[in-house]
């Protein structure tokens, strides 16, 4: 266009600035709106899973229609912002074409004052003919840019979202080469402080010495730390301040797969797998062979169980356990942890889902299974730790007390109010 005319080209491109104007505002509207996209598309899975998953409970407590009303606000929420994407395309669209009309006006307006003969004339029609389409040729490829512009910003704001997932550096530091194979099971808290956000520290210059083969039961009201405890030592999360140690080598020494080879852990909230139960509780390790989980689950009391379920060990267990009871679920959870022979076991509330008669089998397992075995046990059932070496009280993340069973008593402190207050709940009830 310069090179045919380059004056008529200005003046076609006169109006070019309106459109430069207009794509930037686009651009800015367009990325609000797909961020806003990305968010509500986030809330409506987010809903949506959660109550399929929770969908019992809804139907218990005959919840539905209340939350239908907060799935249509949540969908109109996503309705909205993709209207407001539209909107902006409605708008851009338009104006790219009027921007194109104007230039395409001023070509004519401009080239009719050159028309004085019929040669000239026949040159103008020409210039004019060539000009039409080389606008064309100019506003197409912006039409389209702005119509792939849609999937490049959507692409844009999920990428956002993907790298700030990878370019987050809170993780566990692996780079330890301590031998973690022969770990007896010491353990040491030393001075030990821990926030889960800066500065709210939920453990509070912890201190104590756990030999190897001996037990710690850790009490104390919710909140008061216990769970973080044992994710520190699981190297769950960093230490703020202070060390831990496993046989005086600190945590941060040993490789992580090493050290967590020789934890054991049993939650309260256990997680199975969907496959079988044998798969749940190998977590499919082919070096553990049929007749040791056999064995294990004789020992945990829940073999005769299995062997009643269609398929017995092969029994396909839903996914998170749903066709087995909580108890049920515990129970294979203890003979997953026995399996793996720890140096370091860890009860985390194990047995406060389970009836008396498991409760009774479990005890007897947590027996065995504790014997030359370093093991920490967290329970609100103060009746199943009274066999620990020691018996630890935290209340709001600091220890208030340590000591055996029968030296807590005579000490009539905080221990002394908890079993207090457990055992005369237990007489009312009774």
């Amino acid at each position: 266009m310069f090179y045919v005319d380059w004056q008529l080209t200005l003046v076609c491109l006169a109006p070019f600035p309106i459109l430069i104007i207009a794509t930037w505002f686009f651009k800015e509207s367009v990325n609000r709106s797909f961020i806003r996209v990305r968010n509500a598309v986030s809330n409506l899975n987010a809903f949506v899973q959660e109550h399929i998953t929770g969908m019992a409970v809804i139907q218990a407590f005959a919840a539905e229609k209340r939350e239908f009303k907060k799935f249509n606000h949540i969908n109109k929420e996503h309705r909205n912002a993709n209207i407001k994407a539209i909107f902006a395309y409605s708008v851009f669209f338009p104006v790219v074409e009027l921007v194109m009309a104007l230039s395409i006006g001023l070509l004519v307006w401009w080239a009719a004052q050159d028309v004085v003969n019929p040669v000239q004339a026949e040159k103008v029609a020409g210039v004019i003919t060539a000009f039409i389409l080389c606008l064309n040729l100019l506003f197409r490829p912006l039409r389209v840019i702005a119509d792939k512009f849609n999937v490049l910003q959507m692409g844009m704001i999920a990428s956002e979202r993907v790298f700030k997932v990878l370019d987050n550096e809170d993780t566990t530091v692996n780079e330890g080469d301590a031998y973690a194979g022969n770990i007896k099971g010491k353990v040491q808290f030393e001075n030990v402080w821990f926030a889960y956000k800066e500065e709210q520290y939920v453990l509070k210059d912890i201190n104590f010495t756990l030999n190897a083969g001996e037990t710690l039961a850790i009490v104390g009201h919710t909140g008061s730390g216990k769970t973080s405890i044992i994710s520190l030592l699981n190297r769950l999360y960093p230490v703020n301040k202070g060390t831990i140690k496993i046989d005086d080598t600190g945590i941060e020494d040993f490789h992580l797969d090493e050290l967590r080879a020789k934890i054991a852990v049993v939650l309260q909230d256990v997680f199975l797998f969907s496959g079988s139960v044998k798969d749940n509780v190998t977590l499919r390790n082919p070096a553990i062979k049929d007749e040791e989980v056999m064995r294990a689950a004789k020992m945990i009391g829940i073999h005769d169980f299995i062997m009643q379920l269609p398929g017995n060990y092969d029994y396909h267990v839903m996914e998170r356990g749903a066709t087995l009871s909580l108890g049920q679920r515990q129970l294979l959870s203890f003979v997953r942890a026995l399996l793996y022979d720890p140096a370091i076991l860890i009860l985390d509330e194990a047995t406060s889902s389970v009836d008396t008669e498991s409760e009774a089998l479990i005890q007897h397992a947590i027996d065995k299974l504790i014997t030359n075995r370093t093991s920490i046990v967290i329970a609100h059932r103060l009746s199943t730790i009274r066999k620990a070496n020691k018996i630890m009280v935290l209340d709001k993340g600091e220890i208030k007390e340590m000591g055996s069973h029968d030296e807590l008593l005579e000490k009539r402190g905080f221990y002394y109010q908890l079993h207090k207050m457990q055992f005369e709940k237990q007489e009312k009830i009774i």
